[in-house]
């Protein structure tokens, strides 16, 4: 199923990332996890790809077991960084050849070694560069791309990201989903923003549960999310206790996700970090919602 038959659908519903595993032998364990979820039966599942590309070739095949064995649709990643035009090529044959319909173009997360190199001599050096070739290669598939709600870390300000992420759409991006955040009404804002832009695209809302006060520094690190006051104080005030610090962030997405739904949003993906524990209880919180 294509993601925009879903999205069109206007009715609540809820979707989970999953990563593949960074070495070999943390494959059958990853594996095992994704698969709880996906017995969960969430509207879809994306698989991400991997900074640097380096665990790219699980992505396929946890993308093709999910739908396969639990017949959950799919949205595999694909990114830039260190992809040519020949591997995207080859990676989008691949995705078709398995059935996966949807596939997130993104310039993907740089590790040390990429950051220092020279990014004029990439093949890709934009998202959107991808996006283009992706539609004129397979023009059938349905492609999302990511937007940040606040900014994203390189641009200079949010008037050049939303031109650019203009740009997205018309390479052919099919609908946008945001970096964490965690404070609704920066989401409620960028929307009115990009509608004045002209972006119609379907807008999907990312939601991260920190689970444990480590993730807080990580999350600054990736997206620069602000953190409000209220979310600070729970860290503050549970965050030296594992099991309190996990019911407590739980609870926090809970209830932006409750929020989402009752100023509108449709549906909502969460960034569930392989930890099926977290997404069960998500979606326990939200069962009568959901229906």
């Amino acid at each position: 199923m294509k993601l925009t038959q879903l999205f069109q659908r206007q009715t609540l519903s809820l979707s989970f990332e999953v990563f593949p595993p960074k070495t070999d032998s943390a494959f059958e364990s990853v594996k095992h996890a994704v698969e709880e979820i996906a017995a969960l039966r969430p509207s879809f599942m994306s698989v991400t790809y991997g900074a640097g590309g380096g665990t790219s070739r699980y992505t396929l095949d946890i993308a093709k077991d999910i739908k396969e064995r639990y017949g959950v649709p799919t949205l595999a990643h694909l990114t830039c960084v260190s992809s040519t035009r020949e591997t995207v090529r080859e990676r989008i044959r691949q995705i078709r050849e398995a059935g996966i319909e949807n596939i997130m173009a993104l310039r993907g997360d740089l590790t040390p070694e990429l950051a220092a190199t020279d990014r004029s001599t990439w093949e890709y050096r934009h998202a959107t560069d991808l996006i283009r070739d992706i539609r004129e290669l397979a023009p059938d598939v349905c492609i999302g791309g990511a937007c940040y709600p606040e900014i994203h870390p390189e641009s200079p300000n949010q008037r050049e990201d939303i031109l650019h992420l203009k740009e997205k759409a018309e390479a052919g991006c099919s609908f946008l989903t945001t970096q964490m955040f965690f404070d609704n009404h920066l989401l409620y804002n960028f929307l009115y923003k990009i509608r004045e832009a002209g972006i119609t695209l379907p807008v999907i809302p990312g939601i991260m549960p920190i689970t444990n006060a480590k993730q807080v520094e990580r999350a600054i690190h990736l997206s620069g999310s602000f953190m409000p006051q209220r979310f600070k104080s729970l860290v503050d005030k549970f965050g030296y206790s594992p099991e309190a610090m996990k019911q407590a962030g739980i609870v926090y997405a809970t209830d932006q996700i409750i929020d989402l739904f009752a100023n509108g949003i449709t549906n909502v993906h969460v960034y569930s970090m392989n930890k099926p524990d977290v997404a069960e209880q998500i979606l326990n919180n939200l069962s009568a919602i959901l229906g």
